[in-house]
């Protein structure tokens, strides 16, 4: 089968930005680190880093709610002037912390390849950003010295090196900002649509330099992959109406729909409909049978999806795609294609072998879920990481389906039997069978057709999933080799795919190449696992074992994760749970020093507990010892107060406070029962040239306002620092309180310093 490179397809609206991939190198180690002992252990996901399941309007909300501070995000982060943040998906831990995923403007011109996510806890605190360009965009200007004609004109005769017959552009040249080669370029990007030489749509999108006319980069919007043909048995599909009119159209999963193209190769196709509600025969002669398979493959990802990540929908917002079935004759292929959003599956060889199984129905529906989270663009490393996460997922989708008429395994299109001979198509725990894939990193690997260069990542997550070495699983044979010889043991496939999930969603960028990959799988672990826990070094060791990055140095001593500062009321229960891991298997116990009066530490499972009766502030060491009598230790304060009034709450940060613009926050989280008091007193120290330039305002929990200092253009003084009292007692105390401070007047400039609550 003819594989060509392909991109995914790009959404259309009022204000839509590319995003492409950062020619950065990956610079990879090999590590000489000694492996991991047998035997080792690894945690179980922190459950408040998994993702919260989120209703369609508690997205929806979220996403309002990021939409209306955008300007607010794009000053913290200090972008230019002309840059603009526009919120493109947004997703919840348990813990609440918030990852919202943004695509930037520039004078009202998208830019491609300047996408990032930012990462909030529950408080609204700032955790962390990533971006994939991270200094501030300057363009000499927006006014393009080539004219869109001779843009379109190279798009089409790429397109046409494809194989496509078009003439002229599917729309017309639209002006962006090119920066995912690291130098912000004015640009035009270009989409021509037809077919390629294999009879796949062709989606192309040519970017164009705007000053020079050249040719700067080119990317297919169709998405396409294979799968198994084998049907699944007698399965339950959802479906509407009542007889005689049913229709496959699955109410409980988006109005999921399935068409028949009959053949053809364009439009929507007919929606299959049937009289009794009994759906094809388990042969390809009868043309509802890929139908119903195409159907039950898009309801298992959809439950794969919304049951193990918490993800409603492709685009978590509770909508359903649609599939077409019997594309073209003799199509030996299946796509996902983002502009329709819809699946598509041929009829195979002789069309007799219709690509409608389980993992080709995870496979093509991922690709609508890395367009709508991290958006790899299809070429280079992140093209072979876009294949490659529809892959995975694919893969998972087939062991979650656990159908006993196509069992999960390892291998990629087993069923199809395209080589003729029986082999799969792609091989996840050694790629480089089928002749072509790539095993492992090297320097050229980004210069392979997407679907070989999927191999790095693919033998990455059946290691990660299974650990290296022969063994057999559910009947298959696997020996999976590692690039530097030592072996790795895996943990567990449900973990490795929550790993791949929450990198996917909330750290990549369209931009990530390998060396990317491997840090966002990191960050991934650290939030699940802890950082430098067990398994958090398995996923390091693991992507050292296909040539990215080295092994973390084995050092043989308990990893335990530091909870950081400690804040309890006396008479009121508190609780801390210890996390810590090891390589050596066995239990662990526990013991601590110096813990307020009142609390105490279960040996066995690390669990501080009690009412503290003491108010102060101490230093509590936690030592953990393993079986082979190895220990590791945290330390950490932790400050009782009193009963009845006297807590004090700071947060002692800087915020820059923008001269004559917006407001700005700075967040304070309160731990406390009951409401604030009538005379809540609030410290506040700002710094600033001229402070009559201020109006400062406490916010509370609720988003109620209370007024602290007015502007006045008299109060020529610098800075603020004084105590305001506020009646607050009608206010819970509990929450997110905020200092809100605004410089109304331009010249001056300052910083809130910090500032504080008593209670």
């Amino acid at each position: 089968m003819r594989r060509t490179p392909h991109g995914r397809a790009v959404a259309t609206g009022a204000l839509v930005a590319v995003t492409a991939m950062l020619a950065v190198g990956v610079q990879a180690g090999t590590g000489t680190a000694a492996a991991p002992r047998p035997g080792t252990t690894h945690a179980t996901p922190d459950p408040g880093a998994l993702p919260a399941k989120l209703s369609p309007s508690q997205r929806a909300e979220l996403i309002r709610a990021a939409g209306a501070t955008t300007a607010e995000t794009a000053r913290q982060l200090k972008l230019g002037a002309k840059e603009k943040l526009v919120v493109k998906d947004v997703s919840k831990d348990v813990d609440g912390t918030v990852h919202t995923r943004y695509e930037r403007t520039y004078d009202g011109l998208p830019v491609l390849g300047g996408d990032l996510v930012v990462h909030e806890s529950k408080g609204g605190t700032l955790k962390g950003v990533t971006k994939a360009v991270r200094s501030q965009l300057k363009v000499a200007g927006t006014t393009a010295k080539v004219k869109p004609a001779m843009a379109e004109a190279k798009a089409v005769k790429a397109a046409q090196a494809l194989g496509s017959k078009k003439t002229e552009a599917a729309k017309a040249p639209r002006k962006v900002v090119w920066v995912a080669d690291g130098k912000p370029v004015l640009a035009y990007e270009t989409v021509v649509g037809g077919l390629q030489d294999d009879g796949t749509p062709n989606q192309l999108h040519v970017i164009t330099d705007a000053t020079t006319g050249a040719k700067i980069f080119q990317y297919q919007g169709i998405e396409n992959g294979v799968g198994n043909t084998q049907y699944s048995g007698k399965v339950t599909v959802g479906s509407s109406g009542s007889a005689p009119n049913f229709s496959l159209t699955d109410p409980t999963r988006g109005n999921h729909k399935t068409y028949d193209l009959k053949h053809g190769s364009s439009g929507t196709g007919s929606l299959f409909t049937d009289a009794d509600d009994t759906w094809g025969d388990g042969t390809p002669q009868n043309a509802q049978t890929a139908g119903v398979d195409a159907a039950f493959g898009a309801q298992v990802t959809w439950d794969y999806y919304k049951n193990v990540h918490g993800r409603s929908g492709i685009k978590g917002d509770g909508v359903g795609a649609y599939s077409r079935v019997h594309y073209g004759n003799s199509y030996v292929n299946a796509f996902w294609d983002d502009g329709c959003f819809c699946m598509t599956y041929g009829d195979g060889s002789g069309n007799s072998a219709p690509l409608t199984s389980i993992d080709v129905a995870g496979h093509e529906m991922s690709h609508g879920v890395t367009a709508a989270t991290a958006d790899l663009t299809y070429s280079g490393e992140s093209g072979g990481l876009n294949e490659a996460t529809s892959d995975i997922f694919g893969t998972a989708v087939e062991f979650y389906a656990n159908n006993t008429s196509d069992p999960g395994d390892y291998l990629i299109g087993e069923k199809i039997d395209i080589n003729g001979d029986g082999t799969p198509l792609r091989y996840m725990d050694k790629p480089s069978k089928d002749g072509a894939s790539a095993d492992y990193w090297s320097s050229n690997v980004g210069n392979k057709d997407v679907h070989y260069s999927s191999g790095v990542a693919n033998h990455f997550f059946y290691l990660l999933s299974e650990g290296s070495g022969p063994k057999d699983i559910g009947g298959v044979h696997y020996d999976s080799p590692t690039f530097d010889n030592l072996p790795v043991p895996g943990i567990g496939r449900a973990n490795a795919e929550k790993v791949w999930f929450k990198a996917l969603s909330q750290y990549m960028s369209a931009n990530t190449n390998y060396a990317a990959a491997r840090t966002a799988t990191l960050k991934a672990a650290a939030d699940l696992f802890g950082e430098g826990s067990a398994s958090y070094n398995t996923v390091a060791n693991t992507w050292a074992a296909v040539n990215v990055g080295s092994r973390v140095p084995d050092s043989g001593a308990v990893s335990v994760t530091n909870p950081g500062s400690q804040t309890s009321t006396v008479g009121q229960a508190a609780s801390l749970q210890i996390k810590a891991s090891s390589g050596t298997a066995g239990a662990l116990s526990y013991a601590a020093t110096g813990l307020p009066a009142g609390l105490s530490l279960n040996a066995t499972t690390g669990l501080i507990s009690g009412t503290p009766t003491t108010a102060g502030t101490v230093s509590v060491t936690v030592t953990v010892t393993d079986a082979a009598k190895k220990t590791g230790n945290a330390t950490f304060t932790w400050t009782v107060n009193p009963a009845g009034g006297g807590n004090v709450f700071e947060n002692a940060d800087d915020v820059q406070i923008p001269d004559a613009g917006s407001a700005v926050t700075s967040p304070l989280n309160v731990g406390r029962s009951g409401n604030a008091p009538s005379t809540l007193k609030v410290g506040v120290d700002i710094v600033h040239t001229y402070r009559g330039d201020l109006v400062v305002d406490l916010i509370a929990p609720d988003g109620t306002a209370y007024r602290l200092k007015n502007s006045s253009a008299f109060d020529s003084a610098a800075n603020v620092k004084t105590t305001y009292a506020v009646n607050a007692s009608s206010e819970k105390a509990n929450g997110s309180w905020k200092l809100r401070v605004q410089d109304v007047y331009a010249q001056d400039s300052g910083y809130i310093n910090g500032w504080k609550l008593t209670f």
